[in-house]
């Protein structure tokens, strides 16, 4: 505490980006100040709510760094974000842009969803801050206008060419003029005029009824039920055609709760809410979310706006605007209202799940008889007749799930291979033995599924590390259903009289028995494709990854001729080599 008080009379006045550490070092929250000195020495000084507190009480020490500005100290804090990840920072979402919608400039088009934009590729639309409705969009398009749907145009027709859903340049001389009228269908209808499209549709409709097309017939009138119902999800429009995000926002003293409204050509295509706790003033909070939302230069759109806030900063970075328009005001406060009630339903939940947590780990320590349940870790092992045999371990702080700390482990062949009490001890040991060494936090209860064997397992391996930390079974009924627990002195405790208890026990055995179990199925089929590919020559990873991509499957490969395997790219000897081993080995 003595040198922090040191680095703290050490700070300067001037803008820039500070980072906290824990006391083994790792960054875990990241913030911006336009004065360093004093943002920096408020954590440490007065009193703070009881989320700024359990930040605080993890702060073993800080580093800084100086900007030239506030403007380059938001930016920089985004950039810190994105590369620590820090515990306490708000983490929106990963790298990946947004999808649009592309027309192809090919010879014979496509309507295609990408997230790359590349300059002289066709037409793009979008972006759509909802990949679904992307796809959506694009898979209505192509039952809509027959443009192709291939990849590579192939040798021969398919079955779009008979639906009337493709001109089929495999077999038709098509003039590129010919796509003119169905490419301007499909940008009318992404543009956002679906009518015009509608009634070509029906026109269509009643002309392939005349003509007794009934088949045809009733596949327009889907065609223009499904446009009718995506027209109806458009109840929010604009005539101005821009592409612009309606962003606003709700708080109480421990979360802020922010809203984005995308439209894009004028029609509202999503609704986004994010729900985080602050550190720092609401509005800066509101500032540095929209910094790291829009942080990728793909998915700005033309305007945001947003309420009235008075730093200036953030306007050089982002298109922003506070609106004078009654029409898009009018959106601001709608925005905000969906927060308001996103956050008022966030904290009556959260309220509850609180309260229920609390219940039930209080019957825990009731049952058990131990002083604390707020840290608990929970194993299971999964294997299938002693082989790729794995460990998992689930942790539970407050009742809660805390998904960075859960554990895999990869367990060597052991002389009694089909023994899961002494896989289990191995885990035991490994998992506590590196918190011993590292001397990190211990759990106040361990819980691992099964019985007395299992029970014993464990105390023996914390009795060889010195170590006394309650242990209990998670025992299953007939039904392979949570039944009861089973203390370390051999009592069972059975869980009718106590619902909410029963129910935490159940969701841990079910957690750690999934992570267990998926991790074991991972690698199984890891272990299955090398042990099969490997024992080629001339198969690397590269190619692994190459075949499996083409033909899906060990079981693709396997069928494949000389000639398939030969297309795929691979050199004709190794091709050879890898039709010889499969019909070597059958």
């Amino acid at each position: 505490m003595e040198m922090l008080k040191r680095k703290l009379n050490l700070l300067p006045a001037k803008p820039g980006v500070y980072l906290m550490k824990d006391s083994t070092g790792n960054i875990i929250y990241v913030g911006k100040a336009k004065v360093l000195k004093n943002r920096v020495r408020s954590y440490f000084k007065g009193s703070h709510d009881h989320k700024t507190q359990k930040l605080v009480s993890n702060i073993s020490d800080f580093e800084y760094i100086l900007t030239s500005s506030e403007v380059e100290a938001l930016l920089l804090e985004c950039n810190l974000i994105k590369k620590y990840n820090p515990h306490y920072n708000i983490l929106l979402k990963d790298d990946k842009t947004y999808p649009y919608l592309l027309i192809t400039s090919e010879k014979h088009p496509r309507i295609v969803v990408t997230r790359k934009i590349h300059k002289k590729t066709g037409k793009y639309f979008g972006p759509y801050p909802n990949a679904t409705a992307a796809r959506e969009a694009a898979r209505l398009l192509n039952r809509l206008l027959p443009l192709r749907k291939c990849n590579k145009i192939p040798s021969k027709s398919c079955l779009y060419y008979h639906l009337g859903q493709c001109f089929a340049p495999c077999i038709n001389q098509i003039h590129p003029d010919e796509y003119s009228d169905t490419i301007e269908k499909a940008s009318i209808f992404l543009r956002g005029n679906q009518k015009s499209v509608i009634t070509w549709l029906e026109e269509r409709m009643n002309k392939a009824s005349e003509c007794l097309q009934f088949e045809a017939a009733k596949e327009y009138r889907d065609l223009i039920n499904d446009l009718k119902k995506i027209s109806e999800k458009q109840n929010i429009t604009l005539n101005d055609f821009r592409n612009r995000d309606i962003v606003s926002y709700a708080f109480d003293q421990d979360l802020i709760s922010i809203q984005v409204f995308s439209f894009r050509q004028g029609m509202l295509v999503t609704r986004e809410g994010f729900i985080f706790p602050y550190y720092t003033e609401v509005e800066e909070a509101f500032i540095s979310f929209l910094v790291q939302y829009y942080s990728n230069d793909s998915i700005v759109p033309d305007e945001v706006c947003i309420p009235e806030i008075t730093s200036t900063s953030v306007h050089d970075i982002l298109p922003l605007t506070t609106p004078k328009r009654i029409k898009i005001r009018e959106l601001i406060d709608l925005a905000t209202s969906n927060a308001e009630i996103s956050l008022k339903e966030k904290v009556e939940l959260e309220g509850e799940k609180t309260e229920e947590s609390m219940r039930a780990l209080e019957g825990l320590k009731e049952l058990l008889n131990i002083p604390s349940a707020y840290i608990i870790e929970a194993f299971d092992i999964s294997g299938l007749s002693g082989t790729n045999v794995v460990g998992g371990m689930v942790q539970f702080i407050q009742g809660k799930p805390s998904r960075s700390n859960y554990r895999k482990f990869n367990i060597p062949i052991l002389e009694n291979n089909n023994d899961d009490t002494a896989y289990l001890k191995h885990v035991v040991f490994r998992r506590y033995n590196r918190l011993k060494l590292e001397k990190s936090t211990l759990p106040n209860l361990i819980l691992v599924d099964g019985g007395k064997g299992q029970v014993k397992a464990v105390r023996a391996s914390l009795q060889e590390l010195q170590l006394n930390i309650p242990v209990a079974g998670m025992v299953k009924n007939e039904n392979h259903e949570t039944r009861s627990l089973l203390g370390a002195n051999g009592k069972e405790f059975l869980l009718d009289m106590k619902p909410e208890t029963f129910r935490f026990i159940q969701r841990v055995q079910e957690e750690v028995h999934r992570f267990a179990i998926t991790f074991h199925r991972q690698q199984r089929q890891k272990n299955m494709i090398s042990s099969e590919l490997d024992g080629i020559e001339g198969i690397g990873p590269k190619r692994k990854r190459l075949l499996l991509r083409h033909f899906q499957s060990i079981e693709g490969i396997k069928n494949a001729s000389i000639e398939d395997l030969a297309k795929v790219g691979l050199p004709s000897e190794t091709a050879k080599k890898v039709y010889d081993f499969f019909r070597q080995s059958n």
